[in-house]
């Protein structure tokens, strides 16, 4: 009898424990019923967790689980518009079970034979057809469509950073292959900022500040601690590590006190990222002529050409200006190279006037 009563008692716990699973396993599965397909267009402020719809019925919140189905749309961009099947959580919210969007084709070849890798973070201007990423070297503009491999990432949402592999196409365009999320792609948006100290500087005083304006090629105006300090740049200063003068940029000056009276420096360091490990193609280089821009910092140049805006990396640069310094407005000849991250890079600078 005894045993009986155990058996029973066991009998009873068993059901009193599938009762209280099975409510949320009905619930799991009515998550993932569609009640109902909607249209809209996705609204500012959606996430990889939560988008914001605004539809003919008025404007949803849609909540993005990691089972919903996004193999016909990752972009969830504000102004796109997408369909969305719905179902209802247990949570109260409405949960998206798979979201789509209208193919987008194209005719244009690419040359995959010279493939890049770019990381950033992803642009509001970005559209339909083009993908605009903020990188450290500024904003990179390429083109995708509905070949475009997106198995590396979940869901894409302005200001999340990823890695995008890339080819120029038949177009002269640069087109996106594939993206992948940047945390799980192991990428790097470059080098980062060393100390660095010129050979010939090492027992020289030193002090760091930013260009102020009246700054010239041969005479620094530095806006320091101790106020602006001007300092001469002869042909033997090491300029290499901090050559763009343009206002605002941060300095670092070695110097030594003339008998002219003057302070002169020995050697100038700016904020610059470490080689990165792209490759150029120096068998295929160009030469540009234009005058250096006021936004030109240590890691990018700026030139104002003939045929608009250019930016050149200055990671690869082997020849600096002649011991000078570039100042906003000069007039330079640039001998660059592309890269394999799709940039141009400076790889020699002279001054023209």
């Amino acid at each position: 009898m005894k045993k009986h009563r155990i058996v029973q008692w066991c009998m009873a716990l068993c059901m009193a424990l599938g009762l209280l699973i099975l409510p949320a396993a009905r619930m799991d599965a009515q998550a993932a019923e569609v009640i109902a397909t909607v249209r809209g267009t996705v609204m500012k402020g959606t996430t990889s967790q939560l988008m914001y719809l605004d539809t003919s019925s008025g404007k949803m919140e849609v909540k993005i689980d990691g089972s919903t189905d996004t193999s016909g749309c990752k972009f969830l961009l504000p102004g796109k518009v997408i369909s969305v099947s719905l179902s209802h959580g247990s949570d109260g919210y409405l949960h998206a079970v798979k979201i789509s969007a209208d193919a987008q084709d194209s005719s244009v070849s690419l040359d995959t034979s010279s493939v890049s890798t770019v990381t950033g973070t992803l642009n509001e201007k970005t559209k339909n057809d083009i993908l605009c990423l903020d990188t450290q070297y500024g904003l990179m503009e390429l083109k995708y469509d509905s070949s475009l491999d997106m198995s590396g990432c979940t869901i894409m949402v302005l200001g999340q950073s990823y890695t995008v592999k890339c080819a120029r196409g038949s177009d002269a365009y640069m087109h996106a292959i594939s993206i992948s999320d940047a945390s799980s792609s192991g990428g790097s948006t470059g080098g980062s900022t060393t100390s660095y100290v010129p050979s010939n500087s090492s027992s020289s005083s030193s002090v760091t500040g930013k260009v102020s304006s009246d700054t010239t090629p041969d005479i620094l105006y530095l806006s320091t601690d101790y106020g602006v300090m001007q300092f001469k740049i002869d042909s033997d200063a090491d300029t290499s590590r901090g050559m763009v003068h343009t206002k605002g940029n941060k300095l670092t000056v070695y110097f030594y006190h003339g008998s002219d009276g003057y302070l002169h420096a020995t050697g100038i360091v700016g904020e610059k990222a470490n080689a990165s490990d792209v490759s150029v193609d120096s068998s295929s280089t160009s030469t540009v002529s234009g005058q250096v821009m006021k936004k030109s910092t240590e890691n990018i140049l700026l030139l104002d050409t003939r045929y608009g805006e250019m930016e050149l990396k200055m990671d690869k640069i082997q020849d600096g200006n002649n011991g000078r310094a570039l100042v906003e407005d000069m007039w330079v000849n640039v001998t660059c190279a592309r890269g394999s991250d799709a940039y141009m890079h400076a790889l020699s600078i002279s001054t023209l006037r």
